[in-house]
């Protein structure tokens, strides 16, 4: 029988990477960032998120962009003395975009919101050491679009705040979700499009998130060569967005795609980011945590990515 579609793409990107190796082995010697996304944890203090990382020998945290307000959030001197005490560092913010806080908006006062939002979470990316924050062009949980030019909207708001990137030399990683959650910017040629329209320097860089690209993109592995030197970030889960080695991905490949383009060099990362299935994601960030079951979690995903990134190394 032919080989199907998705296995020939795989098969090209493995002779792809067994030639990148042939010629230039140097560059597979550095292992690529590991990461974590802790907003997943839920109500969970950071010095028990940290420990359990630290623990389980993830460098990184992304932090839960939770400066909702003024007085909200987390507090720059406690959070870096709460990540030193466990060896982690910052790799970035997950920036956190619902209805009332949507750079897309039809509703004035929602787009002023998300500015506001920026203007907090983005000199917090910079005081805590991260290198980027996520952008989501419009509202997660509203799948529905307001109108057609929705995407105007939202790049003109980004655009108005591209000043603060560039002052705190922090990437804005604009996220790719699939069309069930929202209702703009699905792919990474999406992303593409909005980062034209933004037209900024300091506004360049896309986060990926495997889960949503299974949905969106024709081929995950080739997906991430697209994206290319733009990827600073990529969110991790198994195909049913539970923990790595529960679901169909394939991790491998992946992992091939991310060595093609340099991504495991200084300030480029893969974050896991287990949600769990469902269409909105956001009540994971209210919920009481399951200690035990979110260390299994971790244990669980990183083994497996480091055993898969074991085989690949050594093929």
């Amino acid at each position: 029988m032919r080989k199907q579609h998705f296995e020939m793409k795989n098969d090209q990107i493995a002779a792809r990477f067994s030639e990148f190796k042939r010629k230039s082995p140097e560059k597979l010697k550095t292992r690529l960032n590991l990461s974590w996304s802790n907003w997943g944890f839920g109500r969970e203090p950071l010095a028990e998120s940290a420990g359990r990382l630290a623990q389980n020998g993830v460098p990184f945290i992304e932090l839960h962009g939770n400066h909702y307000g003024p007085d909200l959030g987390y507090k720059v001197e406690e959070t870096l003395h709460i990540l030193a005490a466990h060896g982690l560092r910052v790799s970035g913010v997950c920036g956190m975009f619902s209805a009332d806080n949507d750079l897309a908006s039809n509703r004035a006062v929602h787009r002023q919101a998300a500015i506001d939002y920026l203007k907090r979470e983005v000199p917090f990316t910079r005081d805590v050491g991260g290198a980027y924050l996520l952008v989501v062009p419009g509202a997660v949980g509203r799948p529905k679009a307001y109108d057609d030019v929705e995407f105007d909207r939202s790049a003109e708001a980004l655009a108005m705040c591209a000043h603060l990137f560039a002052e705190c030399d922090v990437k804005a990683a604009i996220e790719p979700i699939r069309s069930a959650e929202v209702s703009l910017v699905h792919t990474v040629a999406d992303a593409k499009r909005y980062l034209a329209a933004v037209n900024h320097p300091a506004v360049g860089h896309i986060n990926g998130d495997v889960y949503h690209m299974q949905s969106e993109e024709r081929h995950i592995g080739e997906a991430i060569l697209d994206a290319g030197d733009q990827l600073v970030n990529l969110h991790f889960a198994d195909s049913n967005r539970c923990a790595l080695g529960e679901g169909s991905m394939d991790v491998a490949t992946i992992i091939r795609a991310l060595y093609l383009t340099g991504h495991n060099r200084e300030g480029r990362f893969v974050t896991f980011e287990p949600l769990g299935p469902g269409g909105d994601p956001y009540p994971a960030m209210h919920g009481r945590p399951d200690k035990q079951k979110l260390d299994a979690l971790v244990s669980s995903s990183i083994s497996y990515f480091r055993a898969c990134e074991d085989l690949v190394l050594s093929e």
